[in-house]
C-alpha cells in the first residue's frame, strides 16, 4: 500500500460515520497531511451542512500549513452552488497545492468539473486512488445517477430448511425464524437506507411498522405494493407516522393525504421497473426489500437488485412459504449466535 492509498483509506473510513444521514449527497471523507502527519480531518455529516473538505480544512490549528499540505478525499471536490459554497473554491482559496482525490463525482452538475477547475488554477491534482473502493462506499449515489435507479437490497430470513414462513399464519401473528441480534441489526440497516419496500400480503399478515425502533436513527420512507388497495386502513402503514409510498392498480384513483402518496402502476406490466422508476422520480437513492416471498423473488427475476442479505436461522419450520431462489453463491457470511448471515452481489 502506497501513502496515496493509506490515506485515502483513511478518509473512506471518516466517510462512513455519515452513512443514513447524508441522503441525497454521497458519503465523503477528506484529511490534510502536512510533512507525513494528519493535521486535519472530516467528513459529511448531513444535506445543507459543511462538505468533509470544508470541515478538514477548517479543523487544522495553523492554517498557514496548508499552503504546503496535501488534501485527501474520496470524491472530486464540488464545483457548483447548492446548500454550500464549492469545495473547490474554498481548496484555491487556501492554496492548497496538492489535490488525491479517490474517484470522479458523477453527479451531472459536477462530474469533472472541479478537477478541472483544481488544474486550471495550477494545482497538482492526482484522481483514481482506491477508487473501486471509494465507488463502493457510495454504491447507492453512484446506482442512483448512473442507472437512474435505487440501489436494491433484498433481504429476508428463511428457515434451515428453506421456508419464510408457515403456511398457515395468523394475520399479526409474526413467525419470528432469525434471533434478536439479527433483528436488531436489521433496524441498523433500515436507518442507513432511504425507504423499505413489502408486498402485500406481507403488509396484511405481519402489520409490520417498518421503522428504526430497535436502533437510533431515521426511519426510511416505507412503500407498499397494494394493487387493490385490500390492506386495512387500521394497520401501521397506513398509521401516517413516517411518509408512506402506496402502488396500487391504475384503477384507482385514491386521495394523497400529508404523509401517504398513492402511485399507480400497470399491474400487466414488469412491476419492479415500475416501482424503482417511481423511487428515482422520489429522489430515493436506496431501496431494502424486505418481503414477501413473491415481491422478492420478482425483482430476483428481473435482475433488478444489487446485494442480498439473507439470513439461516433455527427455527425447524419443515412446510409454508418456500424462501425466494437466488442462483447465487455467497459472497461471505458471519454468524450471530445461532444466526448464519449470507451476502450476495449481483456483480
Amino acid at each position: 500500500m502506497n501513502t496515496n492509498e493509506y490515506y485515502i483509506k483513511r478518509c473512506i473510513e471518516l466517510a462512513k460515520n455519515g452513512l443514513g444521514t447524508t441522503y441525497p449527497n454521497p458519503l465523503v471523507g477528506s484529511i490534510i497531511v502536512y510533512k507525513g502527519k494528519i493535521i486535519g480531518e472530516g467528513w459529511h455529516i448531513r444535506a445543507g451542512d459543511e462538505h468533509a473538505e470544508v470541515r478538514a480544512i477548517n479543523s487544522v490549528k495553523n492554517q498557514d500549513l496548508l499552503k504546503k499540505s496535501t488534501i485527501y478525499v474520496t470524491l472530486e471536490p464540488c464545483s457548483h452552488f447548492g446548500k454550500t459554497p464549492p469545495c473547490s473554491d474554498l481548496i484555491i482559496e487556501k492554496k492548497i497545492p496538492k489535490i488525491v482525490i479517490g474517484t470522479v463525482d458523477p453527479f451531472a452538475k459536477v462530474a469533472g468539473r472541479g478537477i478541472e477547475k483544481l488544474f486550471l488554477a495550477g494545482r497538482q491534482v492526482t484522481v483514481g486512488v482506491c477508487e473501486n473502493e471509494c465507488e463502493d462506499l457510495n454504491k447507492r449515489f453512484f446506482t442512483f445517477h448512473r442507472k437512474k435507479r435505487p440501489y436494491v437490497i433484498l433481504k429476508w430470513a428463511q428457515t434451515k430448511h428453506g421456508f419464510i414462513a408457515p403456511p398457515d399464519q395468523i394475520v399479526g401473528d409474526i413467525i419470528w425464524i432469525s434471533n434478536a441480534y439479527s433483528k436488531q441489526l436489521v433496524h441498523k440497516w433500515r436507518a442507513e437506507e432511504e425507504s423499505i419496500l413489502v408486498g402485500t400480503n406481507t403488509a396484511i399478515k405481519d402489520n409490520p411498522q417498518l421503522n428504526t425502533r430497535l436502533w437510533k436513527g431515521e426511519n426510511p420512507v416505507r412503500v407498499v405494493i397494494d394493487q387493490d388497495l385490500k390492506i386495512p386502513k387500521t394497520h401501521h402503514i397506513f398509521d401516517q407516522s413516517v411518509k408512506t409510498i402506496v402502488f396500487h392498480s391504475k384503477n384507482f384513483k385514491p386521495i394523497d393525504d400529508t404523509n401517504l402518496i398513492f402511485e399507480a402502476l400497470d399491474f400487466e406490466s414488469k412491476i419492479p421497473t415500475q416501482i424503482l422508476e417511481k423511487l428515482h422520480q422520489h429522489n430515493l437513492q436506496s431501496v431494502i426489500i424486505e418481503g414477501g416471498g413473491v415481491t422478492l423473488q420478482n425483482f430476483i427475476n428481473e435482475d433488478l437488485w444489487d446485494e442480498a442479505r439473507v439470513f439461516t436461522g433455527e427455527n425447524a419450520i419443515e412446510i409454508g412459504i418456500k424462501a425466494p431462489i437466488l442462483n447465487k453463491n455467497p459472497h461471505s457470511e458471519i454468524q450471530i449466535e445461532n444466526d448464519q448471515l449470507n451476502y450476495f452481489y449481483n456483480d
